[in-house]
């Protein structure tokens, strides 16, 4: 559920306009039940697929919908996913929030700074510079130059990291993002090679998704010239969503796995596994890429939705 008021104009503004045409009413629509690139949307509706890639980007534009890059039979295809299933627009102004009442908190953990790791080869890690230490060698992963790592890989296991909480007493947590650009690893690359990747939070397993493969066809935006040719390139930035209710994988359902589960409230830090099952159906492997590597200038992005009780209350 978007929730939008008076306090934030500009965002007010966007959401509206976006809106405002009844083509993109019909848009948020046809994404209700699955994702679409912009070609089905221009079938779907009978427009043209340029009206409709400039419908798109309002849309995304005011973050109503989400967007990927996707590799398709010739290049690649956009693909649209739908952010919310309903927006609430409050016409009462409320209080403005205090430091002590902010209502968000984000922070990055780079990719090289894991707590703790169980690998299997092929593995391995690079920095923006070099390679890092001896490739297909776990004992590697536990040396202290991981924390320079841009890239690791890994074909069994996991990585873990320790995420801050730093979340004020007594606020209410509405919900939890984690993000990441990931694909599945082999040695070089192959787009047919799926694997099951586990994401856990706290001990539990929040929600799997299946890589369709490690991609290696085209130079992904932000990797350092001396970067091999014959290896993987680019991941997929993928996002869970844990809310009071389920867990969603880029705005799709993929567990019953809700906040009151994963304890967050009882300690200063959030543990984060990356990994593969054991008994895994697709054994694939992983690729994790950080800010200098890949197409999505971040390491993995943790984003904390939460409420103080001040916040809520409506001006006189």
């Amino acid at each position: 559920m978007l929730e939008l008021s008076f306090n934030d104009p500009e965002r007010l503004v966007s959401v509206t306009h976006a809106l405002s045409t009844r083509s993109r009413i019909d848009i948020l629509q046809l994404l209700h039940t699955k994702k679409l690139n912009v070609i089905e949307i221009a079938e779907a509706l009978d427009l043209p697929v340029s009206t409709v890639a400039n419908h798109v980007k309002v849309l995304e534009a005011a973050k109503l919908i989400h967007t990927e890059m996707l590799p398709a039979s010739r290049g690649a295809m956009k693909v649209c996913s739908r952010n919310y299933d309903g927006i609430f627009i409050a016409l009462n102004r409320f209080k403005s929030l205090s430091m002590s009442d902010m209502n968000s908190y984000e922070v990055e953990m780079p990719i090289g700074h894991y707590s703790d790791c169980e690998v299997a080869p092929s593995c391995g890690m690079a920095s923006a510079e070099s390679m890092i230490l001896k490739e297909d060698d776990p004992a590697s992963f536990y040396h202290p130059k991981h924390i320079d790592a841009q890239i690791i890989w890994f074909a069994k296991g996991y990585v873990e990291y320790l995420l801050p909480m730093d979340i004020p007493e007594g606020a209410y947590i509405e919900s939890l993002e984690l993000s990441m650009e990931m694909c599945s690893e082999v040695p070089n690359y192959n787009h047919e090679w799926p694997s099951d990747i586990s994401v856990w939070v706290n001990g539990v397993e929040i929600g799997m998704w299946t890589s369709p493969g490690d991609f290696g066809d085209r130079p992904g935006k932000l990797n350092p010239e001396w970067w091999y040719d014959w290896s993987t390139k680019y991941g997929l930035l993928k996002t869970w969503r844990v809310d009071n209710e389920k867990t969603t994988l880029d705005m799709e359902k993929v567990s019953d796995v809700t906040l009151r589960q994963l304890n967050l409230s009882e300690s200063p830090k959030l543990r984060l596994r990356i990994g593969i099952r054991p008994d895994a159906v697709n054994q694939g492997g992983v690729n994790l890429f950080g800010r200098e590597f890949g197409d999505h200038e971040q390491h993995i992005r943790m984003y904390v939705k939460y409420a103080m009780a001040s916040g809520r209350e409506e001006e006189n």
